[in-house]
């Protein structure tokens, strides 16, 4: 099971309606025949695979055109000399290394193409955390590193989280390429005049927003290869 990642859904057995006991009855059912809890098992697992393919398919056929054009926009970012930044929070920093990574060890005869994930480094993350505040450990590395034609991607389950934000309206101001994607409705990053792309996954659980979201930036990867 993925983690929660930012702070879309607060923590706890009472975070979700019915807590625990809803998410997985057969665990509380009390019982010491294994084969009915087995069974609910299977359920529960071909329940949640036939509602994640479901999810891919109808994120396809919303976004198809768009993830073609937004991919199109990275291969001649990457064409003219510029680099990929990618961020989140919690699960989502492992998705963001995971994009990182994708790009610049495809593996294969894939072209590499320079990418890195501002989660990574620990001492500038809790520098900037402990001296300035958590909001901008992203938008920070930015104005650092980043330029006019690089590209920024950011990922959230909820849309809301406010160092994502502030990145993307730093991301903007340098002139950046800017890729947003998020859960729900988008939530606050779905406001944002400058964000250039942003794609949505129709959900309310965090688990499912992030196996499709996974899905979403595999397809930029290969679309943007096949671009270039």
């Amino acid at each position: 099971m993925r983690e929660r990642s930012d702070e879309s859904v607060p923590s706890g057995d009472g975070a979700l309606p019915g807590g625990m006991r809803e998410l997985y009855p057969f665990l509380y059912s009390g019982t010491a025949d294994l084969e009915p809890v087995l069974a609910d098992v299977r359920r529960s697992t071909v329940e949640k695979a036939e509602e994640i393919v479901a999810l891919r398919q109808s994120v396809l056929a919303l976004d198809g055109p768009r993830l073609e054009a937004c991919a199109a926009r990275m291969a001649v970012a990457f064409r003219a000399g510029g680099r990929l930044f990618t961020f989140g929070n919690g699960g989502s920093s492992t998705d963001a290394q995971d994009v990182a990574a994708l790009f610049l060890n495809p593996g294969g005869d894939a072209r590499p193409l320079p990418a890195l994930a501002l989660t990574t480094d620990v001492a500038v993350m809790t520098a900037l955390s402990n001296d300035i505040g958590f909001d901008v450990v992203f938008a920070r590395q930015l104005g650092a590193f980043g330029r006019a034609g690089d590209l920024a991607l950011g990922l959230s389950t909820s849309g809301n989280s406010t160092n994502l934000i502030r990145a993307f309206e730093e991301a903007t101001r340098r002139g950046m390429l800017t890729i947003g994607l998020a859960g729900h409705t988008g939530g606050q990053m779905a406001e944002l005049d400058g964000l250039d792309h942003l794609f949505t996954v129709p959900s309310s659980s965090v688990h499912r927003i992030q196996e499709a979201q996974t899905t979403v930036y595999h397809a930029l990867w290969e679309l943007t290869q096949y671009a270039l």
